[in-house]
């Protein structure tokens, strides 16, 4: 096993897969178990996880992330496996929690799951992108979701033909301080 940081350094938005290579089930299986385990506040896991593996399904998903106009997207038909994350109601506690400290819990449970499941990706030898631009209308409709619910995010999984790049970060001084901001 590697250590964690070669991991999190490896793991990147990938922009391109191998459409003729399907993940795996045992690997996905893994993935979603990651993804099962991710803390939340008070344990309410308000989200539902929806896989979309189905060819012709799939590629209809991929439709509603593309924008011709914006020319953006268009490598998510390339994806094998789409995971689209449908925001739930927190439980009792969490939403108590957060109104009285003004915070929406749910959203930052769901930016944990997604961490998880794109970190598992990379421990898979998966490439991955997390994707918050899609028509959620269409979205929803395509995958039966109730028109009260919010689709937040759609996470392509593959295997990526994309070379592994340099990450660009802020300075650590510019992130990072001690005692004080």
């Amino acid at each position: 096993m590697e250590n964690f940081l070669d991991l999190a350094s490896r793991r990147q938005s990938d922009r391109a897969f191998d459409p003729s290579r399907p993940v795996e089930p045992e690997k996905l299986q893994y993935i979603l178990q990651s993804a099962m385990v991710a803390p939340s506040a008070c344990n309410a896991q308000p989200y539902r996880l929806i896989v979309v593996d189905d060819v012709e399904l799939k590629n209809k998903v991929a439709d509603t992330t593309s924008s011709r106009i914006l020319g953006m997207n268009h490598f998510t038909k390339q994806a094998p496996v789409h995971i689209v994350v449908v925001e739930e109601n927190p439980n009792l506690t969490s939403g108590i929690g957060g109104v009285v400290k003004n915070k929406h819990f749910p959203y930052i449970d769901i930016g944990i799951v997604a961490a998880h499941i794109t970190l598992a990706a990379a421990d898979c030898g998966l490439g991955s992108c997390i994707l918050g631009w899609f028509d959620e209308k269409k979205l929803r409709s395509l995958l039966s979701i109730p028109a009260r619910k919010r689709v937040l995010l759609d996470i392509v999984l593959g295997y990526s033909v994309q070379p592994l790049r340099e990450k660009k970060r802020k300075d650590f001084d510019k992130v990072v301080s001690c005692n004080g901001y």
